[in-house]
């Protein structure tokens, strides 16, 4: 009897320890020391080839960092189905590396699978296995997996568990997959697991993030502070400072990054981050040094980001065919769920740089675009930024406009630039139907909308023998006449336009509204300056010719000119409407 007790404590140190083995590895996967997590799963399973948790979470080690080996962790769950462990977890596990790969359906058949033998006799589902599909669901970019199905099981999950905040966390990253105004259910979300342990870092982290993509300088300060305090060992707040400050203190980027080495485990990927630092440093022929001797050191197999960080260091040294080779290279190989969306950025902007290959760059920003919906505003900023250097305004114009839609209203800027880029890029007829009108209407007291829609009308109309710019040029000295003394020339030279289309160029003349003109340009100007000579000049000319045209000599009647409504064409010695125009001013247009 006393053998048999000895036997059964020794058989549950034994499950103690195991067990312990496993909360051990899962806690690693939490700091992100995953090599050391492997290990310790590993042991695990072997200690215990049939533990269908702890090979679970040995295939999610593997699935875990910079860049996740599906295969390795497929491989890990199917040795464990072809070795009998049919178990729901293992099926779970199976179904997340299917998301990974693009299979959606059979990741759902998985899952599903997995819940149906998961039931206890009440019919209920095991909450563990929720949790996990949840998680699995959470797991990479926002194009991966299904945020409503997932969010529907972690939801059951937080039923059946209680006080595990990994379910609310898993949550609130699903609300942030579905974009747009689910971040505030993402903050709630990640509170609630605040309530369960109000010390966790990674809840704390995953606020930050959403107010850093919102520009919130005090609030993700905060709750990246705040998350330090709680847990100074999370490292992935450190590595957030960094990729936030990189690009904008490079001296505080260097302090984070030397907090996130102290914690973190020594691998490849983390020894990356340095030469990363020195290309944002501007050290560009020091991080190529350190890239080719990490490559030399561990393959770029190990850190297929060297390829990338080679086309960035050959992009800012102005190697653009350098820069092409080397990300083309990264994504002859990269599987999806690796690339990052600042990746696909790259490929786009440095594809824009070769004329031709501009379709394919908009292709990369697109693809960045789905890839990331908290980088969403910066893949626009940068797509715009890159076509309007490749003087590529039709593609500038059509990112540019997406911004647009993330904004609850535009900006005068937002106007002027709709306008500039779609004139640039010959959109005539789209300026002078709406974006110059929208921008009039928003901003009545600036003058770039009347100015954009004159040009324009004038760009449509270029004989000016339509008159398209007649009522946008009366618009334009509306608002012009407010300050005459400041834009006296342009109210001169609008009036210009209009007598030569009144005196000369429209279907039927309008000499009184020509003569008209002339005397609102005499006006303007004093008398003696050339301004009102010409302006006079051609007033008594079209007085004449109207005048003629009244009282015709009766031996001879006026000419007609054919398709003018019968109007006479005036002939004064040289001085009709628009030759006396051009005399009087060398060609004022």
């Amino acid at each position: 009897m006393k053998k048999i007790s000895l036997l059964m404590l020794s058989f549950l140190v034994v499950i103690a320890a195991m067990s312990q083995n496993v909360n051990e590895g899962i806690k690693q996967l939490y700091y992100q020391k995953n090599n050391t997590a492997k290990q310790t799963l590993q042991k695990a399973v072997d200690a215990n080839p049939t533990d269908a948790t702890a090979i679970y979470w040995l295939g999610q080690a593997h699935l875990t960092g910079a860049v996740p080996d599906i295969d390795a962790a497929k491989a890990v769950y199917q040795k464990a189905l072809n070795s009998g462990v049919n178990q729901p977890m293992v099926w779970v596990g199976m179904g997340h590396v299917a998301l990974l790969q693009g299979q959606k359906n059979e990741a759902r058949q998985h899952f599903e699978a997995a819940i149906t033998a998961s039931l206890d006799r009440k019919k209920n589902p095991s909450g563990q296995v929720l949790a996990a599909i949840g998680r699995a669901n959470a797991d990479g970019a926002s194009n991966i997996g299904d945020p409503l199905y997932g969010i529907e099981k972690l939801t059951k999950a937080a039923e059946l568990v209680k006080n595990d905040p990994e379910i609310y966390i898993n949550m609130g990253i699903l609300y942030q997959k579905l974009g747009g105004e689910r971040g505030g259910d993402a903050v709630q979300a990640y509170n609630n697991a605040l309530a369960i342990d109000p010390r966790n870092a990674k809840a704390l982290f995953r606020i930050g993030r959403i107010y850093e993509s919102q520009n919130n300088q005090a609030l993700f300060d905060r709750y990246y502070s705040n998350a330090v305090t709680a847990d100074p060992q999370y490292t992935p707040t450190y590595l957030a400072l960094y990729d936030h400050y990189k690009d904008k203190d490079v001296t505080k980027a260097l302090g984070y990054l030397q907090e996130f080495n102290k914690y973190a485990e020594p691998n490849p990927e983390n020894e990356y981050f340095m030469a990363d630092y020195l290309f944002r440093a501007g050290k560009y022929q020091e991080s190529l040094t350190l890239s080719r001797q990490l490559e030399a050191k561990y393959g770029l197999k190990a850190l297929p980001m060297l390829n990338v960080l080679y086309a960035y260091n050959y992009d800012r040294l102005g190697d653009s065919v350098q820069a092409k080779t080397n990300i083309e290279k990264y994504f002859a190989s990269a599987k999806q769920a690796d690339v990052l969306a600042d990746f696909y950025m790259l490929a786009g902007t440095i594809l824009s740089k070769f004329p031709g290959s501009e379709e394919a760059a908009s292709g990369y920003f697109e693809k960045a675009f789905v890839a990331d919906s908290l980088k969403r505003p910066v893949t626009i900023s940068v797509a715009s930024e890159a076509f309007k250097k490749a003087q590529k305004y039709d593609l500038q114009y059509n990112w540019f406009k997406r911004g647009l839609a993330l904004k609850p209203q535009l900006s005068e800027y937002d106007h002027y630039t709709l306008n500039d880029v779609s004139f640039r890029s010959a959109a005539y007829q789209r300026v002078f139907d709406s974006l110059a009108p929208a921008y009039i209407a928003a901003f009545p007291d600036k003058p770039q909308g009347y100015a954009f829609h004159v040009r324009a009308a004038k760009a449509l109309d270029s004989t000016g023998v339509l008159g398209l710019a007649i009522e946008p040029i009366n618009k334009q000295n509306e608002y012009l006449v407010k300050d005459t003394a400041k834009n006296r020339k342009a109210i001169y030279l609008n009036y210009y336009y209009q007598l030569l289309y009144y005196g000369e160029k429209a279907k039927v003349l309008d000499l009184p509204k020509a003569i008209g003109l002339t005397e609102k340009m005499m006006a303007l100007y004093p008398t003696g300056t050339e301004e009102f000579t010409f302006a006079e000049t051609t007033n008594r000319a079209l007085q004449r010719t109207l005048e003629r045209q009244r009282n015709p000599p009766r031996t001879n009647p006026p000419k007609t000119t054919g398709g003018n409504s019968g109007t006479s064409k005036p002939k004064t010695g040289g001085t009709n409407g628009t030759s006396a125009t051009k005399a009087g001013t060398g060609g004022k247009s």
